[in-house]
């Protein structure tokens, strides 16, 4: 664990501790639960979102991506009959169709991707509000299916499924990007793209798969998400998810420059949101507030951090001065 992780998770178990003897109901089980079970929906995104960052790219339209798959996911069972373990294998492949279309724009047209990903929030929200007729998609009274929502909105023992498969992908994900050949190809292509590209790294590949795996990852999340709240009305679902998953990505260490981040920092920053909110609303503080509020904790927290770095870069070029000096003298 590296030293801003450690540094996120004392605040983070600082933040419980004040929530919960301001509240008490805060270690309650239900809440404990509850509050679980939206980390999971909402880490799954943001791990997403960090896999595109890592690469100095941004990834806008995470929201609308969940409400255009998620409407066509409920669309699907609902109302094609299609069943829901190929209606889950096609939403996957569609979110893949969408990074990899991302991707390509990215690296063979050479689009900023910030206008590409930009321009995705807006045409998949606006298809999925179009598909629906800007009504809204969700299940009919007497709609069961009891695998899938035991499998999806389950809880094994008290525990939420969300926070389960948010588990296993952090922990997929944690691998992928620390301990195999391709996330040492992210970090560097993040780091310097065109000396990547010269020391043989395909950065093109690399970029294209990140915006890959980051919409397969949002389509598992347009599912979750879909059958979490059973009703999807597209001109609303999934607003500023994307702000969400970059304000934990960036809690998290990862550098919007690239080349920098941990998938547990990624973790400890979404539970760190998650917690927040929960103190908002224990606290009976206005939920008009909620993004003032969680803005300004990521502000202070972002510049807290720069802060102790450049305090730490002065440290290490002040020892190297003193230690070029007295070999000087000597």
């Amino acid at each position: 664990m590296q030293k801003k992780d450690i540094g996120l998770a004392v605040l983070v178990l600082t933040v419980a501790a004040v929530v919960a003897v301001l509240n008490p109901r805060f270690l309650s089980p239900i809440n404990l639960a509850n509050t679980a079970n939206l980390i999971g929906l909402f880490g799954l995104f943001s791990i997403a979102e960090a896999f595109v960052i890592v690469t100095a790219g941004i990834e806008l339209s995470v929201g609308s991506v969940i409400a255009l798959l998620g409407v066509l996911f409920v669309d699907m069972i609902v109302n094609q009959g299609i069943p829901w373990p190929v209606a889950m294998v096609i939403v996957l492949i569609l979110g893949a169709i969408i990074g990899l279309l991302h991707g390509l724009l990215v690296t063979r047209l050479k689009l900023q991707p910030f206008v590409v990903t930009l321009c995705g929030l807006l045409i998949y929200r606006g298809i999925a509000r179009f598909y629906t007729s800007d009504g809204t998609a969700g299940f009919s009274f007497g709609d069961e299916f009891p695998m899938l929502e035991w499998l999806v909105s389950g809880r094994t023992l008290g525990v939420p499924h969300s926070i389960v498969a948010f588990g296993i992908i952090a922990i997929l994900s944690w691998y992928l990007l620390h301990r195999t050949v391709f996330g040492r190809h992210l970090f560097a292509v993040g780091k310097n793209e065109e000396a990547a590209r010269f020391s043989g790294i395909n950065t093109t590949r690399v970029i294209i798969m990140a915006y890959v795996i980051c919409a397969v990852l949002t389509g598992i999340s347009a599912i979750f998400f879909a059958m979490y709240t059973r009703s999807i009305h597209p001109a609303s679902h999934g607003n500023f998810y994307e702000l969400y998953a970059i304000a934990a990505a960036v809690l998290g260490g990862f550098s919007l420059r690239g080349g920098e981040g941990s998938i547990v920092g990624v973790v400890l920053g979404v539970i760190l949101l998650q917690v927040l909110q929960n103190l908002v609303n224990l606290l009976g503080i206005p939920s008009s507030l909620n993004f003032a509020v969680m803005g300004g904790v990521i502000l202070i927290g972002v510049t807290a951090d720069t802060q102790f770095a450049r305090y730490r870069s002065a440290r290490r070029q002040a020892a190297a001065i003193a230690s070029l000096g007295s070999k000087v003298r000597k």
